[in-house]
């Protein structure tokens, strides 16, 4: 699920979270499926895993969306300055600034928290990720 790269009038978005196997992979996906080629969404991890978490990539299939193919990548100081907007999911993530980079951080929802575990808390976080990249898809498109 690559995307194109970014071009002049049209918004990026970098989501980062800690192994890129989960959160971010789900994020970028979900705004893909929203935002279509009107924004480059792409992902990244402070320290990458190995894999795509398959409980992750399942309940996306649910909505639409195959992450299957998708390798966790690292985060460097590059792909943040491609993007210009950095999403961090959770607070695990460290991510340093970058002039001219604006990073925004999401405390989501964590059902282990509450002693929801497995597919339910999965299905329970792509839902949080999906309502606020909604409204993120807004106001990166109204702000052009």
């Amino acid at each position: 699920m690559s995307s194109a790269p970014s071009r002049p009038g049209r918004p990026a978005v970098l989501f980062v979270c800690v192994k890129n196997g989960g959160k971010s992979q789900m994020a970028a996906g979900l705004m893909k499926l929203e935002a279509g080629d009107d924004i480059t969404a792409t992902s990244a991890g402070t320290k990458p895993g190995t894999a795509i978490n398959p409980l992750t990539a399942e309940v996306l299939l649910e909505v639409g969306v195959d992450i299957g193919n998708e390798k966790p990548k690292a985060l460097t100081e590059e792909n943040m300055r491609a993007a210009g907007h950095v999403v961090v999911l959770g607070t695990e993530a460290n991510v340093p600034a970058v002039d001219g980079v604006q990073v925004e951080v999401w405390e989501t929802d964590e059902p282990s928290l509450r002693g929801i575990e497995g597919r339910e808390r999965m299905e329970l976080i792509r839902d949080d990720i999906h309502a606020r990249i909604k409204e993120l898809k807004h106001r990166l498109l109204d702000s052009r």
